[in-house]
């Protein structure tokens, strides 16, 4: 394993000018040392780049942009990230920037900037109008898809083509074929959907979720679709992960890889955590301004947090087939019986289904067979 590491920056903290129903880092503002979330400082900025270029020994070192929502820091903010870059990253190194955004103040100067600094954008949308204005809203209450669908062609206007981050919540979930439909018509070329599982101070799970079986069912349905129609044309990140692990190799996403702790989080007054999902004062690290980055990724405590997703798996987990390809899930979601992922019964649907299907689609791709051949096939 690489001893690189991520940085996910949240340079507005937990700002967003969005109030979605499932959210769950607006309240993460609690835990910032600031009296009120503003913006990080452009000394704290260049400490934060020139720590991660130092901290890391391959070509490319990588910077999430993330929030809250991002773009609230201004088109400045990212102008002074590029210089910074330039000025801190030696000839052998790139940076790879990738920018998170809910797409309501992307116009063309933003745009522009992102397609002239190559930043990779994430988009995130609830599939079609119905799904998506059920849950994401701005802050007066007002319904945001329509807004949002023009931020995607926007981008595609300047040639960026967003990745679609798609949440799999209790809306979305009755909706698989139409929900991954209106995201395939953006025509994008790459969509992921990230499971929404809430938990109310009683334990409780919050209605807003999606069950264990709905997400079986959601990513079993999707899969169909995707399998006879879409084959080369569009990437599901779920689907890409199964097919790379299953044909030998490792999953690039956290949640599916045999351990974690190497994305840690950067909050807007320099706070370090280990994890997005784990900002709070229990995971806090440590803080820029009088601790060294590489230092706290290399920490013991840092590296027992990496290693608790492999050491506290179930026994079940241990003996279930599809270990390799999914590791447990993510710990914050391990709250099942025995300490078991919640989405384990839908994830074990989803591998048996897909399992037969990915395989032919592997086969027939090693014999030089083209996606609209294989798609005839299957």
């Amino acid at each position: 394993m690489s001893k690189d590491i991520a940085v996910i920056a949240k340079p507005v903290g937990s700002r967003c000018n969005m109030s979605c129903a499932y959210c769950y880092y607006l309240e993460k503002g609690q835990y910032s040392s600031s009296k009120k979330q503003t913006r990080m400082s452009f000394a704290l900025l260049e400490k934060l780049i020139k720590n991660t270029v130092e901290a890391n020994e391959g070509p490319v070192v990588s910077f999430v942009w993330h929030g809250g929502e991002t773009t609230l820091a201004g088109i400045d903010f990212y102008k002074q990230v590029v210089a910074l870059e330039k000025k801190h990253l030696p000839k052998n190194k790139q940076a790879w920037n990738n920018l998170q955004t809910n797409g309501l103040i992307l116009n063309d100067e933003w745009c522009r900037f992102l397609k002239e600094n190559r930043f990779d954008v994430g988009l995130s949308i609830d599939g079609d109008k119905l799904t998506h204005d059920k849950n994401r809203r701005d802050k007066g209450g007002n319904p945001t898809f329509d807004r949002i669908y023009k931020a995607a062609q926007r981008l595609k206007s300047h040639d960026i083509m967003p990745d679609l981050l798609c949440t799999v919540n209790a809306e979305t979930v009755k909706r698989p074929k139409e929900v991954y439909r209106a995201l395939r018509q953006l025509d994008t070329g790459w969509i992921q959907f990230i499971p929404v599982i809430v938990v109310d101070e009683k334990g409780d799970i919050d209605p807003i979720s999606v069950s264990p079986e709905g997400y079986g069912d959601f990513l079993c349905d999707v899969f169909d679709e995707w399998i006879h129609n879409d084959l080369g044309k569009c990437d599901v990140q779920m689907f890409a992960e199964t097919a790379k692990v299953w044909a030998g190799g490792k999953a690039a996403v956290c949640h599916m890889a045999e351990t974690c702790g190497q994305v840690l989080v950067c909050e807007e007054d320099g706070s370090i955590y280990s994890c997005d999902h784990f900002v709070d004062n229990e995971h806090r690290l440590g803080n820029l301004m009088g601790d060294n980055l590489a230092k706290l990724a290399q920490s013991q405590r840092q590296t027992d947090f990496g290693n608790m997703k492999k050491d506290s798996l179930s026994e079940e987990c241990k003996a279930c087939p599809h270990l390799k390809v999914c590791n447990g899930g993510c710990p914050k979601d391990r709250f099942g019986e025995n300490g078991q992922y919640y989405l384990c019964k839908g994830l074990k649907k989803y591998f048996d289904h897909a399992y037969g299907p990915l395989h032919k689609v592997m086969e027939m791709s090693r014999k030089g067979m083209k996606p609209d051949e294989i798609m005839k096939n299957i």
